[in-house]
């Protein structure tokens, strides 16, 4: 059944308000998911602070060009939903890859991610990094390493220069 021209403007801007608050869209082909299937997907999406909408690609694709995005043919075919990623583009990327993994019906086609359009590959990559906490640590630790090893330098040449005084004065005693 058609959707009415006002339905139609209608989720052109309800695509546009979700694409101006995501740092990326992760485009998706659904073909074939149940009902119960979506709702698991948007549930885990939800989870990591985004939304999974399934979309008209033909508004998606008019969508992105009025917000000044790429929009990409090759990945707007065929039953297509978009994980919207708010801020968190990793955590949402590893909840669709995840899905994917467990439901072959789910297939992860690419990205949009700051202007530009990513193939699935590197959404795979971006799904497999630690988490933000951990890659903070990690950060640290690598700028940690070096201090640490420079106090320690800095405290054996200190302590050579008081224990060769030390060692003169009781040499003198």
């Amino acid at each position: 059944m058609p959707i009415s021209k006002n339905r139609k403007e209608e989720l052109v801007a309800e695509y546009i308000e979700l694409i101006k608050n995501s740092e990326a869209m992760v485009i998706t082909e659904n073909r074939g998911l149940s009902v119960a299937d979506i709702g698991a997907v948007r549930k885990r999406v939800r989870d990591a602070k985004g939304s999974f909408h399934v979309t008209k690609n033909t508004l998606a694709s008019i969508a992105l060009e009025r917000t000044g995005n790429p929009a990409p043919a090759e990945l707007l075919q065929g039953a297509t939903a978009i994980g919207f990623t708010g801020a968190s583009v990793a955590e949402v990327s590893k909840a669709l890859d995840a899905f994917a993994k467990e439901n072959d019906k789910l297939v992860v086609k690419g990205a949009i991610v700051g202007g530009k359009v990513v193939n699935a590959k590197d959404v795979k990559s971006l799904a497999d990094l630690p988490p933000l906490p951990v890659l903070r640590a990690q950060l640290l630790g690598l700028l940690n390493t070096p201090a640490s090893s420079l106090a320690g330098v800095v405290a054996s040449g200190v302590r050579q220069v008081v224990n060769v005084v030390n060692a003169y004065s009781e040499k003198e005693a």
